[in-house]
């Protein structure tokens, strides 16, 4: 039993045999993915920063379902091809040109482990009476275990947090709304472009923060899964999971103020009650986090695995080693979690539009190879192969994808760095717009130039005649 829990496939393909499940069950993971405090956050800094109630809402909405149709396009690839997303990626920029995106990946994955753990650790803390400190290592070694132990676990994590945080998110939002004069909320709306589109970016870049990874928990659906069927049941479920927990964000900031910014844990629960309901609700928030920080982990074990392979040529990897890549970067996020704990919402803002930078190119250049270039045909073995057919280094997509990141620069508005065409928009950001248009338009038609090394059909096997 224990052997069939535990997950044997990592980068390799995922063969018909050990093919299962339905679409659902994507519905049922990326809902419990985003019930959870984190999104809660991100959808109360579009309030923070300046954005009234409606304007706000509008913007998260926007930004949900575009940032979401992109994530969702990754997820249909999965069981098409039984293969982890950035291994997929193998095609667009070489076997080992890859890794150039992913020592990105391998950031976000450490930092959204790290900010997921600072409110969770709150929680645990609260649980358990111990303090910030002590939760925060604690949620951290649970994470990793069920990380270790995969795919099968992960699902069933999902399915029970879609369940207990949307139980939680309601008794939450009925306790909320005996406070809130939601008709003032809804009445005082004053247009604000920036602010609109802000609202927009947040909500885009945390669904556009998936795309690495989505398809990593659809490629064990059987191969005959409608990629129609993948593609809604994992939009849905992560649009509206985000767009309750962001709305739910937005009411809380607009009417809590500083005593939210103060603490947003605390705050929430306090919401709820005292007692036994507080100690649900500091279950749920560890819950909700657990669920979203055992995806970061394991993505960013796949993706660790995914760059080394492509230089060693490693095609398998052994549970001892599974357990080594895990372990790093769960003390990786940990370390930062607890370096950062104190400064979490200033910097988050800032880490998720920069976090976009990076990954709308990327996303742009991998869906328009699959859909447009390729059109899903793929020479499996040879993502393996640094002397295949797709090489080891793909300039052509590398540059491309160097020219989409400096194409954002102008657009770019963080703490750190703000481009000169920010000003004459009115402090707007729409660097994600370009990251994903300029590179779209340049690699299709880079890339159509030179299909030879595209087969006529999916090839599984190594080929002899290659």
């Amino acid at each position: 039993m224990a052997e069939a829990l535990v997950e044997r496939r990592s980068i390799d393909v995922v063969p018909d045999a050990e093919r299962h499940g339905t679409a659902f069950s994507q519905f049922t993971l990326w809902l419990g993915a985003n019930l959870q405090i984190t999104a809660v956050v991100t959808g109360a800094l579009a309030v923070v920063f300046g954005g009234d109630v409606v304007w706000s809402l509008v913007g998260l909405v926007v930004g949900n379902l575009l940032g979401g149709a992109v994530m969702a396009l990754h997820s249909a690839q999965g069981p098409r091809l039984g293969l982890p997303q950035m291994i997929q990626s193998r095609a667009q920029f070489g076997v080992r040109g890859a890794v150039v995106p992913l020592l990105l990946v391998i950031l976000m994955y450490v930092g959204f482990f790290a900010s997921g753990s600072v409110l969770a650790g709150q929680a645990v803390g609260e649980l358990t009476h111990t303090g910030d400190t002590t939760g925060i290592v604690v949620f951290a070694l649970v994470t990793g275990a069920m990380a270790t132990v995969g795919y099968r676990v992960i699902h069933a994590l999902g399915r029970v947090a879609s369940i207990v945080c949307a139980i939680a998110f309601v008794y939450l939002g009925i306790r909320l709304l005996d406070r809130v004069d939601l008709s003032a909320l809804l009445h005082d709306a004053h247009f604000d472009a920036p602010m609109f589109l802000l609202a927009i970016s947040l909500s885009a870049s945390w669904q556009l923060a998936f795309g690495p990874y989505v398809a990593d928990y659809s490629r064990y659906l059987p191969r005959t899964t409608s990629a129609k069927s993948t593609f809604w049941w994992t939009l849905s479920g992560s649009a509206i999971g985000s767009q309750w927990s962001m709305t739910f964000g937005v009411l809380v900031a607009a009417t809590a103020g500083a005593k939210f910014l103060d603490n947003q844990v605390s705050y929430v629960v306090g919401l709820g009650g005292a007692g036994i309901i507080a100690s649900f609700l500091y279950f749920v928030i560890a819950l909700g986090k657990l669920t979203i920080n055992v995806l970061n982990t394991y993505g960013g074990f796949m993706s660790m695995v995914t760059s080394v392979s492509g230089f060693r040529g490693q095609k398998v990897l052994s549970q001892r080693a599974r357990a080594a890549y895990i372990a790093l970067i769960m003390i990786a996020g940990t370390a930062v979690a607890l370096v950062g704990k104190d400064s979490f919402l200033s910097s988050f803002k800032d880490f998720l539009l920069f976090l976009l930078t990076f990954f709308t190119p990327w996303s742009a250049i991998n869906l328009v190879d699959y859909y447009l270039i390729s059109k899903e045909r793929y020479d499996i073995p040879a993502l393996s192969d640094p002397h295949g057919r797709y090489g080891a280094w793909r300039w052509d997509a590398l540059t491309v994808y160097g020219v989409g990141l400096l194409a954002q620069l102008p657009f770019l508005a963080t703490a750190f760095y703000t481009g000169p065409l920010v000003g004459p928009l009115g402090g707007a950001d729409i660097s994600w717009i370009v990251g994903l248009v300029v590179p779209a338009v340049l690699y299709w038609a880079v890339a159509r130039r030179n299909t030879a090394h595209i087969p006529e059909r999916t090839l599984r096997e190594p080929v002899a005649a290659e």
